[in-house]
């Protein structure tokens, strides 16, 4: 019997044995256990009357292939715990793995199979296609729900990362307690009278300034890559950060993620001089960016508190949406836009529409290029 099911599989499985088995997943069934409260390997003797079995499937390692599902009797396919598609009986399904990853946005994903009781009649493979005559099923992403906790180094990450960027709070707190307060306060931050000549605003590149650059950019990876965790990914960031899922490759990603943020803020400071050099407000730019970054830093900082809590207090198979993420930033760049308008025309003597326009070139365009490839 073996021998006949080998002779089977080597000439193809599938709707009319179109497909190569690239895998078989008959012995990487999971059960749920009440007992245990998690999932367990499936076992004949003890789950044959169990109508739900499920198993993990990695999409990262099998791009360019088809999952295969099959069932003799009618049952229900649920994708991370939410319903998918109907199983009609004795008809196979072909989903492309590529469309999977495209809508789920991560590595593995967990499939349940509803129906008959036991796995005898359930048949699931990945197979490579022989022809193109049969069409895929692409499907799209909606919400998720309750699923079997599944290890993952993300987990630690953030916990090292975490530590890591409190650490580097406590230390500039200490070195530049003066600095520190300063660039923490709300109040300061709405003076309209700012005191252009003191040690931070007078010196956009000094040391004190690029320590607290460097800092915003380690909060900004670190807000970035719980965002990416939380499959919102803002940027298709693919093509610059190392592939992979251990904890070394994350934490070079992080420390990447920094670097690109730190030369975009240091970028920033010299589109603000070149752009003020040919509106003739050299004198604003220092006072410019000053509040640029202090409200940066202030909002990123709250930004980066508020999501580590949900992401600690919110079970983690909860979805988060890209809206309520895109809403905040977008208010949070059009009031600072409004601040700038206020501080500049309070210091400088330019008419409203050679101000706004600045502003607009500044300000207004970098943030709908973003908004563009964002999302």
């Amino acid at each position: 019997m073996l021998l006949l099911a080998v002779q089977g599989m080597a000439q193809g499985v599938g709707p009319k044995q179109q497909f190569y088995p690239v895998k078989d997943f008959r012995n990487d069934w999971l059960v749920y256990d009440p007992v245990y409260k998690s999932y367990i390997p499936y076992i004949d003797e003890q789950h044959a009357a169990i109508p739900a079995v499920s198993l993990f499937l990695d999409l990262e390692s099998n791009r360019r292939y088809q999952l295969l599902v099959s069932t003799r009797t009618d049952g229900y396919l649920f994708i991370d715990a939410s319903l998918r598609l109907r199983l009609p009986a004795n008809t196979w399904q072909v989903i492309n793995i590529d469309s999977l990853y495209k809508a789920y946005r991560k590595h593995e994903i967990f499939l349940t199979l509803y129906g008959s009781p036991g796995v005898n009649d359930k048949m699931v493979f990945i197979g490579h296609q022989k022809s193109l005559s049969q069409k895929p099923v692409v499907l799209t992403d909606t919400g998720m729900s309750i699923l079997p906790r599944r290890m993952s180094p993300y987990e630690n990450f953030f916990t090292l990362a975490l530590l890591f960027i409190v650490a580097s709070h406590a230390l500039l707190f200490n070195l530049f307690q003066r600095a520190f307060l300063r660039f923490f306060s709300i109040p300061d931050l709405l003076t309209l009278n700012s005191r252009e000549e003191s040690f931070l605003a007078s010196k956009p590149l000094s040391r004190i300034n690029l320590l607290f650059m460097l800092n915003l950019s380690f909060v900004t990876a670190f807000t970035y890559l719980l965002l990416e965790n939380k499959n919102i990914d803002i940027f298709d960031s693919g093509d610059l950060l190392t592939e992979g899922q251990n904890l070394g490759q994350i934490i070079i990603n992080f420390f990447e993620l920094s670097g690109f943020a730190f030369l975009a803020f240091v970028g920033k400071y010299l589109l603000i001089l070149s752009i003020g050099g040919l509106y003739k407000l050299e004198e604003m730019a220092n006072l410019h960016f000053f509040k640029a970054l202090q409200s940066s830093i202030l909002f990123f900082t709250i930004a980066f508190g508020i999501a580590t809590l949900a992401a600690v207090n919110f079970p983690a198979n909860q979805p988060w949406s890209a809206s309520w993420i895109l809403i905040p930033y977008i208010s949070f760049y059009l009031a600072r836009l409004a601040l700038l308008y206020v501080a500049i025309a309070n210091h400088a003597a330019i008419k409203n529409l050679y101000l706004f326009s600045y502003l607009c070139i500044v300000e207004l365009i970098p943030l709908i290029i973003g908004i563009r490839f964002a999302l």
